[in-house]
């Protein structure tokens, strides 16, 4: 986790970034974090 301004929230996964407030404009939903990261993980 990183500190931030502004009511930024974004996560990343190995320096990608799979989910951001800013650009959707909205939190995620519950579980749908997880579901980003399954996803990431299940390409790599």
């Amino acid at each position: 986790m990183r500190p931030s301004s502004g009511g930024v929230f974004e996560v990343t996964l190995n320096g990608s970034l799979i989910f951001s407030k800013k650009q959707l404009g909205s939190f995620p939903k519950d579980g749908e974090i997880v579901t980003f990261i399954e996803d990431v993980l299940k390409v790599i």
